[in-house]
């Protein structure tokens, strides 16, 4: 993993306005996580990448506050339609919006590019109610932006772990449009999926989810890419990342134990589920 990661500095997939030269969340600060189960779960998982993030920033003497705003399956107009009451009401200083997987992975109930992509996709008859995905991340970027809180945008990950299937390739172009759109608009951008497309590729394993459970959503390590993603586009530098991963211990730790006790728990239930069954009727 270290290995991955020192590589990723490397290739500085990262970018900001900034050019990086401090952190650039403050002590007091709240950062709203905007984003879908990817979200939802780097949130209710003890080790997931919104609590990475925020044991990293502590680790490097930032005491901030984190709002939660993942909600599992949500696409791009359904983010749009609750940014006041799930971020903006919350007067956050900064915003990260993790947004596209679901825009693609939905397929015909998902959210077209553009119009081009709507008039020439095979979509179900509620799309036009969706709007395009370049609207309603634009319009989700400027509101906030108008509200004075500061985006981060965060490039769509993967869907599956087969970079060169379908669905990865029609993922491409919504996240050239996060890198054109963060580069218009002179905002913070963790290019994640440039990270986890180079990491995948560095684990040369076919077949295998490295950094997913599923294809999809996050892994251990999966996480830690992420949160690393994140903390470097707030402008923390390879030795405060460094500081940032050896705070992370311990929450891993929690993570391992609370998974091993739903495991247990899950085969206990099993087993008293077979106890149950009714013995065979004799003849």
């Amino acid at each position: 993993m270290k290995t991955i990661l020192s590589t990723l500095f490397a290739t500085a997939v990262f970018s900001s306005p900034w050019a990086a030269a401090e952190i650039l969340v403050k002590s007091g600060e709240k950062i709203a996580f905007l984003g879908d189960s990817i979200t939802q779960g780097g949130w209710s998982q003890p080790s997931g990448y919104v609590r990475l993030v925020m044991e990293g920033l502590k680790a490097n003497g930032v005491e901030a506050e984190a709002v939660p705003a993942g909600i599992s399956g949500h696409k791009s107009d359904q983010m749009l339609a609750r940014l006041e009451k799930d971020v903006l009401s919350k007067k956050p200083q900064w915003m990260t919006l993790s947004c596209g997987v679901n825009d693609v992975w939905h397929h015909a109930r998902g959210v077209p590019l553009d119009e081009a992509m709507a008039a020439n996709g095979t979509y179900d008859a509620n799309v036009a109610q969706r709007g395009t995905y370049k609207k309603n991340i634009t319009e989700i970027i400027d509101r906030a932006t108008a509200a004075g809180v500061r985006p981060v945008i965060l490039t769509a990950t993967v869907i599956k772990e087969d970079l060169d299937n379908d669905l990865n390739k029609k993922l491409a172009p919504f996240n050239e449009f996060l890198r054109g759109l963060a580069k218009e608009k002179q905002i913070p951008l963790a290019d994640l999926n440039a990270m986890f497309q180079e990491a995948i590729k560095a684990a040369n394993q076919p077949g295998t989810n490295v950094y997913t459970s599923d294809g999809v959503h996050m892994n251990a390590k999966g996480n830690q890419l992420m949160a690393v993603g994140v903390l470097k586009a707030f402008g923390l530098n390879p030795e405060q990342i460094a500081k940032a991963e050896a705070a992370w211990a311990p929450l891993q730790a929690e993570a391992e134990k609370v998974a091993k006790e739903r495991a247990e728990a899950r085969r206990a239930k099993q087993q008293q589920k077979k106890k149950d069954q009714p013995a065979p009727a004799k003849n």
